[in-house]
């Protein structure tokens, strides 16, 4: 700090980074996960950190514009692990999985660009569909299990929330201590009538599809992880068509595969391995804002860590699945981004309008 700088001039530039999110997020993981391994049921820890992820929703949003974004990621989140559940209930077929898959991905886009939710992609949903209905599910305890991704999610809901009680406990000190909450998403009633987001939603369904069907013809272990990676590259709708995300993906993966192998290679207990998760759940949140490949080296350990604590497989065939198909589904997603963009230069879109305006790139790939 130079010597120019005034006094808290510190904790200005402190609170531009994502401090609040990071820490309610790593919160909403760590306390539930908590809970499951001290009473023995660390099988569950998947249903809990999906539900978890609803705190990650609302950030720098005002009270009134987070409860309707929180409440609706919320609500997905949930549905997508009972979903999942119910399809693993049941051994639902590939064809059936596909079909539930690719409704979630069309409803989730829909609902969350109409309500002005952020960030408005699939991706947290249809994570927590594929992981929820690859878990056997065998015991009868099905409700028991949609049940915990109830509890995390409502707790995190309560989390993102708390900001609002802490704001009005010190209203005179909101402005020097507390981070601004400058962004305004409004609902847009007729949003769904763009056919922009149609182009998104046939983006995402068509490559997590393609992506799905080319790890399963491979036989590779865990295929949803190449869908996931698919649906992860894909900008949101209304935003450039970048490249550069999917770049960021591979690089940030590889690094964290590094990560997780020096960090599960010990056999660690699962107590450490809670922190490992609430660690790399807040160095995601601070950095995803900032650099997308920087928030992978900890988004990676991240999920493959959970995957880990709820069934536990060698460490080499987990690393080895997570890196082929995320280089998998991240050239899949990048053909669906090269495709969107030649389609829109054959055939333009409307010009955008106050119904769904245009956005820049993700904040992820501005660095």
């Amino acid at each position: 700090m130079s010597p120019s700088t005034p006094i808290g001039g510190w904790w200005r530039e402190f609170r531009t980074l994502d401090v609040e999110v990071a820490l309610r997020a790593a919160l909403a993981a760590a306390v539930p996960l908590t809970i499951l391994v001290a009473i023995g049921r660390t099988e569950w820890a998947a249903y809990a950190a999906f539900g978890a992820m609803t705190a990650i929703f609302g950030r720098s949003e005002p009270y009134g514009t987070r409860m309707r974004t929180v409440t609706t990621a919320g609500a997905v989140q949930v549905a997508a692990t009972g979903l999942g559940i119910l399809l693993a209930v049941v051994h639902a077929p590939l064809g059936v999985e596909a079909a539930v898959l690719a409704l979630l991905i069309t409803a989730v886009i829909v609902v969350f660009n109409v309500l002005g939710v952020t960030p408005s992609g699939p991706l947290f949903a249809v994570f927590g569909l594929l992981v929820c209905a690859a878990q056997p599910v065998d015991d009868g305890t099905g409700w028991q299990r949609w049940g915990v991704a109830w509890a995390a999610a409502a707790f995190a809901w309560l989390l993102a929330m708390s900001g609002w009680v802490l704001r009005r406990a010190a209203p005179r000190r909101t402005q020097a201590v507390f981070r601004d909450l400058p962004r305004r998403t409004p609902v847009r009633a007729r949003g769904w009538t763009d056919p922009r987001l149609w182009l998104n939603v046939v983006q995402n369904v068509a490559a997590a599809l393609l992506a799905g069907a080319a790890a399963l013809a491979l036989g590779i272990g865990h295929p949803y992880w190449a869908v996931v990676s698919a649906v992860a590259v894909i900008p949101p709708a209304r935003a450039a068509h970048t490249a550069q995300r999917a770049a960021h993906r591979v690089v940030g993966t590889l690094v964290g595969v590094v990560a997780t192998a020096l960090v599960l290679w010990p056999d660690p207990p699962p107590w450490v391995l809670i922190v490992v998760i609430a660690v790399c759940q807040f160095g995601a949140e601070l950095l995803v804002g900032r650099h997308y490949g920087a928030a992978l080296v900890f988004i990676t350990p991240l999920a493959l860590t959970v995957v880990h604590l709820a069934s536990p497989v060698p460490l080499i065939d987990l690393i080895a699945d997570r890196v082929l198909e995320t280089v998998l589904g991240a050239a899949v997603g990048l053909l669906a981004v090269l495709a969107a963009r030649r389609f829109v230069e054959v055939r333009p879109m409307p010009p955008p309008t106050s119904t769904m305006p245009s956005v820049g790139p993700p904040a992820s790939d501005r660095s």
